[in-house]
This record gives C-alpha cells, structure tokens and sequence, in this order.
C-alpha cells in the first residue's frame, strides 16, 4: 500500500508532458491570429509551425497569407531563417529574395541573399548583390571582404592564364612582349587595383591579417609592373 501511494504521490509531482502539438494545429492558431490582428502572436505560432513541419508552414505563407498584410515579410523572414539554420540553402535563397520583395534596399537582408548564392556556388550573382550592400552602405564589411578577395583572385587567374600563355612563345618579339605587358596592366588595372580598393576599406573597418597579407601582393605586384 505504501509503495502504491508513493507512485500515486510521484505521478502527481511528475505529470505526463502533453503531446506536441502539429503543424496543423499550429497554423490555424496562427490564421486565426492573423484574422483577429495578434500579428506577433500569429508570427510566434508560425515559427513553431515551421519547426515541426516547414513545408506545411511554406505552403501556408503561398495560400493563407494575404501578401500586402504587415505580417507577411515576418512570416517569410522566419522561413528564410529556419532554412538557413537548417543548411537548407536554396529554400533559403527563396525565401531572402522573396523577403528583399517586400525591402528591396534592406542591407541585411542582401548581405544574407548574397551568402546564399555563395553557398549555392552563385558568386556572380553574389557579386551584383554585394555591389548593391555598398551602393547602400559604403562600410559594409563582408561586402568589401567579398568583393576585395573576388577581384584579387580573378586577377591571379587571369594573370597565371597570360602567363603561361606567354611562356609557350619560344622567341617572342617585341609587339608579342608589348602585348604581355598591355595584357598584365589591364589585369592590374581592372582586376588587382579593385581589389587593392576593397581590402584597404577592410582594414580601415577591421584589422584584417588576412586582408593585410593580400595588399602586401599587390604593392609587390605594383612595384613590379611599374
């Protein structure tokens, strides 16, 4: 009897944790949340939505979510987030360039677009979005990070591609040297005096050994063109 009660007692201070409850449930609280004007309680709900189930919570914000409504851009930053969190990145690409619809000048969420095309192996089209970072912040650091490295190591591709072009020619003559040499100063030019630009911004913002060493080449680079 003892040991019974002792249960019994044990229960009673211990209960059972309720049942989680689904995505389904969760989304109509949340459109009821909505209907009734609890914007930050409708967008609470949606987050939980999407954890337990983010396909439903996707198709929700196509079908349920009226799109000129202030919760909108919530609903969809929390979708963008969630698949970045989860390495999901092309849903995540999705979901930013659908956020940038509704703030298409928002630097966070450019920057946060354009590390997705990176992880999507898209650096071009992360090029065009941290061009767009700096037009609207000038002091950006990542977009300057991106764009110095970015240039820096087009202009060593093309550099090394010249290079060993060159070194093919047995006997090269004096407008084939002229050439090379037209050819190196447009590479600096276009390629590593742009990137000189960039880093040095960098280190103006933040102290960068990295982009430090990556300057000190392109002062040596420098020096040997001239």
């Amino acid at each position: 009897m003892k040991t019974l009660t002792l249960l019994f007692f044990g229960l009673l201070l211990c209960p059972m944790p309720l049942p989680a409850q689904t995505a389904e449930i969760l989304l109509h609280n949340s459109a009821d949340a909505l209907s009734a004007g609890k914007d930050d309680y409708a967008v609470s709900l949606f987050r939980q939505a999407a954890a337990v189930g983010a396909e439903q919570a996707e198709m929700f914000y196509w079908t349920n979510v009226e799109k000129n409504s202030a919760a909108a851009p919530r609903v969809v930053h929390e979708l963008a987030v969630y698949y970045k969190d989860k390495r999901n990145y092309d849903k995540a690409y999705l979901f930013y360039k659908e956020w940038l619809q509704y703030y298409p000048e928002d630097v966070p969420g450019l920057v946060a677009c354009a590390e997705m095309q990176l992880m999507r192996d898209e650096a071009k089209d992360a090029l065009v979005l941290y061009r767009k970072v700096l037009a609207l912040d000038a002091d950006n650091l990542q977009a300057n990070i991106f764009l110095g490295n970015y240039y820096y190591l087009q202009a060593e591709q093309k550099k090394k591609a010249l290079e060993d072009s060159y070194k093919k020619i047995a006997s090269p003559t004096r407008m084939q040297y002229a050439g090379y040499r037209n050819g190196l100063s447009d590479i600096f030019s276009n390629g590593y005096n742009k990137a000189k630009g960039y880093l040095q911004k960098v280190l103006q913002l933040f102290p960068s050994t990295e982009a430090g060493k990556t300057l000190e080449r392109i002062m040596i680079l420098e020096k040997e063109m001239n």
